[in-house]
């Protein structure tokens, strides 16, 4: 596989109102990514409620994600899981189905104690779709295992084959660049902060995965479009939008505020699952004024 180019759209779950998965949203979900520019998606990972869903119900999303893509998009498929024997699992069916990668996370609840104790599981993990290029995905803001990638990246090469690079979602630029650079860029490193889009361009991101880019991909796309035309200035005030976004974003939990966002755009995903619970009707109107102030909406649109 090729290094990804563009950005990745990390989904959400959707679910109808009796709790359970909603598969025949996924197709519009997939036909707006592919119109809003973008190279991929992520599924079942942090945004897509992963640890929250069920091994059957994350097979079944992959499998509909799969169909809907029919090779127009890329589709990575996150099998993380705390049980390395489900991680397996979901991986070997994602091969099956011919998802174009696999990611997964650290395991969050007996944790990696070494970089080497990291690199066993995740060998453990790839070794199960030995055809499908291998992402580790490293969030330690949520799974708490943050060790150095780069003696990640020196051990792994080892033994993982199919290791493809990593979805590196942390604010650690510097280490960030040591990756993309480890081997004259032997891996790719997909950048996972989207508030942080720019200066990872800088210094050297050429693919990303986030969140937001599933509502607001045309205003990256433009600040992508920008610093590659060399206007440093105008993508910095266009990368602002995004800031002044999160900003507002992180007052609420995450995931339930933007799923809120996915709602004012027209797309229905239900209530999330507990832990996670939707933003309250006050929270959500309060929200919406506030990105409506900043003029977010029109931002986007007029990005397009």
């Amino acid at each position: 596989m090729n290094k990804i180019t563009g950005l990745i759209a990390a989904t959400f779950a959707a679910y109808r109102e009796d709790g359970t998965i909603n598969l025949d949203i996924i197709p519009t979900i997939v036909d707006k990514l592919i119109a809003d520019g973008l190279s991929g998606v992520f599924i079942c990972g942090t945004n897509g409620e992963g640890p929250n869903l069920t091994v059957e119900e994350r097979m079944s999303i992959a499998e509909a994600y799969v169909k809907a893509a029919a090779k127009r998009i890329l589709v990575l498929v996150h099998v993380g899981h705390s049980s390395i024997h489900e991680c397996r699992k979901l991986a070997a069916h994602a091969e099956q189905i011919g998802a174009d990668a696999i990611s997964s996370v650290a395991a969050f609840y007996f944790k990696p104690t070494s970089v080497d104790n990291l690199v066993k599981s995740m060998a453990q993990i790839a070794s199960a779709a030995p055809n499908t290029p291998f992402y580790y995905y490293s969030i330690p803001t949520l799974t708490g295992v943050g060790m150095d990638m780069i003696t990640f990246l020196e051990q792994a090469e080892k033994v993982i084959p199919n290791l493809a690079g990593i979805k590196y979602t942390a604010s650690t630029l510097h280490e960030y660049q040591a990756c993309v650079n480890y081997k004259n860029g032997k891996f790719d490193i997909l950048f996972g902060y989207d508030e942080m889009l720019l200066p990872a361009l800088a210094v050297g991101a050429k693919g990303a995965i986030g969140s937001t880019y599933t509502f607001a991909a045309p205003l990256y796309l433009k600040v992508i479009k920008l610093y590659n035309e060399g206007k440093q200035d105008e993508a910095a005030a266009m990368q602002l939008h995004s800031v002044n976004m999160v900003r507002a974003l992180v007052k609420y939990p995450p995931i339930p505020a933007q799923r809120a966002i996915m709602k004012m755009e027209g797309l229905e995903l239900g209530n999330c699952r507990l832990p996670l619970e939707p933003l309250s009707e006050s929270q959500s109107t309060q929200f919406k004024t506030f990105l409506n102030e900043i003029g977010f909406f029109d931002i986007v649109k007029q990005s397009r």
